[in-house]
């Protein structure tokens, strides 16, 4: 079983495949950024960020996605992109017929690094020990993606066994 966590965004959404092992830490199967090009139009971007996420999906076949919910931001533009780039990773989630949850930033951070005010340093820290990662995840899109995938496992009542996960909620 995968879970496919996605932080979203236009120009780079974090996106991170984990497995759930008995007995054992997630394996991560693939951790990265989907980039787009500002200087491409608006459609051209959340298409290519579409066809990303549809061949994740088929590559690696998650039952679910979990998304960073959507809060305020100061800066509208950054605020209707992120918007856009979600709606985009919602409907083909949907459309490929996987479950979706969303958690805040702040629930992220407070299950992954014990503060729900935790700076983007300590995300990758703790991503990097609970997936015995070699080096620390970056940039730190990856590793939000990554923390929110952990932080589902954490919450989910039929993975909280898994060694370094049950003990994060």
């Amino acid at each position: 079983m995968f879970v496919l966590g996605v932080d979203p965004g236009l120009s780079r959404c974090g996106y991170a495949v984990l497995e759930p092992r008995s007995r054992a830490r997630a394996y991560a199967h693939a951790l990265g950024v989907i980039r787009t090009s500002p200087d491409d139009p608006v459609e051209q971007r959340l298409h290519e960020l579409q066809t990303e996420m549809r061949n994740l999906i088929a590559e690696y076949r998650p039952v679910i996605l979990c998304l960073e919910r959507i809060f305020f931001q100061n800066n509208v533009r950054t605020a209707v992109a992120v918007a856009q780039a979600s709606g985009v990773i919602l409907a083909e989630a949907v459309a490929q017929g996987l479950a979706v949850v969303q958690y805040s930033p702040s629930e992220v951070k407070s299950v992954v690094a014990g503060d729900g005010r935790a700076e983007k340093e300590q995300i990758q820290i703790m991503v990097q020990s609970l997936l015995g990662l070699e080096q620390r995840p970056r940039p730190a899109d990856a590793a939000d993606a990554a923390a929110l995938a952990l932080c589902h496992l954490a919450y989910d009542p039929q993975l909280r066994g898994i060694t370094g996960l049950g003990a994060l909620r």
